[in-house]
């Protein structure tokens, strides 16, 4: 997620003081904290629990990390009466650090989903499920050690005018450049590489979508081969986003959130959302913060129904919460990605292949864009 670290809220900005304090995590100590009794519920907090303690909430920044302030963050504040710091960007190695030097002052992070799965139990700790309800998000979508902060989700989108008559029915049909004849646009970031491209090939060449995991790199790396020449590599959402909107592609595999953006803008695209590949941020505490009880509670609240409606409602992202109802324009409803009628049509992917794969496949992946 790009963005731009905004000003800590509630905390003195000077280097000075955040030299001194490292608005860090105070007493009362997480053994003081009483959540009260009963099962833990997504989006609730018992009033005044958190008294007297102090957070520090990271994310990315920018209108994304506005919106989960305002969604979420200010009224557990508000609620549990806990002060809640905000910082970010966020940054990987600022959190090893803090975590090797056992001085954590981020409390809970906004991390990248393959990420947060490559660290569970390393660098973030396991969730404290007595603390934090997951009864309410999408199958599959929590860790061990991590839950989701968002959704959105990598499509198919086509040109209606070249394809309305005989839309494409998932990603075989996207490299099909005989039957669907034009450029597509994917992916093509060299320093990086997740879920999107690579299944679709495999996918293209007959793989079954139960099959997929463990992937067949070079089968895949085949198949793209097989029609390089009709790809058009982005590397950017903003280039994406300009490759619908100028129409220089008859398909291409986009962020929903981009697509979504482009079609409001004018776009004769459409989506198709068989097999369409959910994403995902997430958030973890980091191993070693100075109070995970608290840490945890604030997770728990973010969960709630309300928050993720809220949240949605002034990112656009899609709530994680199945009770969440946003109240979004028609194009912009249309784009959500955790409704059960969107969840029935997704593919299925291994994150925790991913995570463990993902470093290596990067190389490979850069070699291959090199050629």
């Amino acid at each position: 997620m790009p963005g731009t670290s905004r000003t800590i809220i509630g905390c003195t900005v000077s280097a000075v003081l955040l030299t001194l304090t490292g608005c860090v995590g105070t007493t009362p100590t997480a053994a003081d904290v009483d959540l009260g009794p009963g099962p833990a519920r997504a989006g609730a907090v018992k009033k005044g629990a958190l008294d007297g303690v102090t957070l520090t909430f990271a994310s990315y920044g920018g209108i994304y990390q506005e919106g989960q302030e305002a969604a979420a963050v200010e009224p557990f504040m508000a609620e549990a009466g806990a002060e809640v710091l905000s910082d970010g960007p966020t940054d990987y190695t600022k959190i090893k650090a803090q975590v090797d030097a056992k001085n954590v002052t981020w409390d809970v992070v906004d991390t990248d989903t393959l990420w947060a799965e490559r660290q569970c139990g390393k660098l973030l700790m396991p969730l404290d499920t007595e603390i934090v309800d997951t009864s309410r998000l999408p199958e599959g979508m929590a860790g061990k050690c991590s839950v989701p902060a968002m959704s959105y989700g990598v499509v198919l989108m086509y040109d209606e005018k070249k394809f309305g008559d005989n839309p494409p029915k998932g990603w075989a049909d996207f490299l099909d450049t005989a039957k669907y004849p034009g450029k597509r646009a994917i992916p093509g970031i060299a320093s990086d590489l997740s879920p999107g491209a690579l299944e679709a090939a495999l996918l293209a060449d007959g793989v079954p979508p139960d099959q997929l995991f463990p992937l067949d790199v070079d089968r895949a790396l085949k198949k793209l081969t097989s029609v390089r020449s009709s790809l058009v590599f982005w590397d950017t959402g903003a280039r994406s986003q300009q490759l619908l909107e100028s129409g220089e592609v008859s398909m291409a595999m986009v962020w929903s959130g981009r697509a979504y953006s482009a079609v409001k803008n004018g776009a004769h695209f459409a989506p198709q959302w068989n097999q369409f590949m959910p994403v995902s941020d997430s958030l973890a505490v980091p191993v070693g913060a100075r109070n995970p009880k608290a840490s945890m509670a604030l997770i728990n609240y973010y969960l709630g129904a309300a928050q993720q409606t809220r949240l949605t409602e002034l990112t656009s992202y899609s709530p994680v919460n199945s009770d969440a109802a946003p109240k979004l324009d028609e194009l912009g409803s249309q784009y959500l990605t955790t409704t059960s009628e969107r969840q029935a049509q997704a593919l299925r992917i291994d994150n925790a292949w991913w995570a463990e794969n993902q470093e290596q496949l990067i190389q490979k992946w850069s070699d291959w864009l090199a050629r």
